[in-house]
C-alpha cells in the first residue's frame, strides 16, 4: 500500500509554487559529505573530486507532505535522514548565469531526503533513495522574496526531540547559484521542479517509531514519523 502524499497541506496551489515537475538532487555539495569520503575521493572508482554536479532524482511515488508517515522497508533496520533546503524552480531555466540564477527561483522550503543506508555514490543510489515516501518536504513554499539570502540557512535536525545534527547552506560546494549555472548548462529545469542544494555528513539515522523534525531559519519545521512497514 502507498503511503498518503499529503502535499495538498503544503501551501502550493497558487502560480507558480506548484510542484508539478522533478525534484533532483545534489550529492556531495557539502563540505562536510566529501570529507567523510577523505582521501577515497581519490581513489577508484572516484579519482578526483567531482568537477561538475553529482545529481540523482526523487521520483514522484517518493514525495510526501509535513505529517506523513515514512514507512521502514522489512528489509532495514534504519533509515537516514538528511535536510536539503529546496529551491523551487519558477520559470524554464536553461543556460542560466550565476549572476541572475535567483530570478528563476520561485521559493524554498524543507526536503527531508529519506535514504536506505548506502556508501557507494559512484552508481544511482535508486534502490536505496527512491522507495515510497522517501522524500517529505515542506512545510510550505516560503517565497524567494521573504528569503534574501539562501547562502546562510542555518538548519536543525532533531530525532525525538533531541538534536542530532546541525547544518548551514554557508557550508556548500557550490552556492545555489553556481550550481544553478552549471545544471542548466547542459539540462533544462522547468516551472515546478525542485533544486534540493545538498545535505551535511554523516547523515543522522532513524528507527522504526520515532519522530523526525527538520528546522530551517525562515521556512518552519518539517515533522514526520517513522513507522514500520
Amino acid at each position: 500500500m502507498l503511503p498518503s502524499t499529503g502535499l495538498s497541506s503544503i501551501a502550493i496551489d497558487v502560480s507558480p509554487f506548484r510542484l508539478t515537475g522533478t525534484v533532483y538532487g545534489a550529492l556531495l555539495n557539502q563540505r562536510s559529505a566529501l570529507a567523510v569520503l577523505g582521501d577515497s575521493v581519490n581513489r577508484l572508482p572516484y579519482k578526483a573530486p567531482p568537477r561538475w554536479p553529482v545529481l540523482y532524482l526523487k521520483p514522484r511515488n517518493t514525495l510526501a507532505g509535513p505529517g506523513d508517515p515514512v514507512v521502514i522497508p522489512q528489509d532495514c533496520a534504519e533509515l537516514e535522514v538528511a535536510a536539503c533546503l529546496g529551491a523551487v524552480i519558477g520559470r524554464t531555466a536553461c543556460r542560466v548565469r550565476a549572476a541572475d540564477a535567483l530570478d528563476f527561483i520561485a521559493g524554498y522550503l524543507i526536503v527531508n531526503d529519506v535514504s536506505v543506508p548506502h556508501e557507494n555514490y559512484y552508481r544511482p543510489a535508486v534502490r536505496e533513495k527512491a522507495r515510497d515516501g522517501f522524500c517529505p518536504m515542506g512545510p510550505r513554499v516560503t517565497p524567494r522574496e521573504e528569503i534574501p539570502d539562501p547562502g546562510c540557512i542555518d538548519s536543525r535536525t532533531f530525532i525525538d526531540g533531541e538534536l542530532v545534527q546541525s547544518a548551514s547552506t554557508r557550508d556548500l560546494v557550490r552556492p545555489l547559484e553556481q550550481l544553478l549555472a552549471e545544471i542548466t548548462d547542459f539540462m533544462t529545469l522547468l516551472a515546478g521542479d525542485v533544486l534540493c542544494l545538498g545535505a551535511a555528513a554523516p547523515a543522522p539515522r532513524v528507527r522504526c517509531a520515532q519522530t523526525v523534525t527538520i528546522e530551517m531559519a525562515g521556512l518552519g519545521r518539517l515533522t514526520n514519523r517513522f513507522i514500520a512497514q
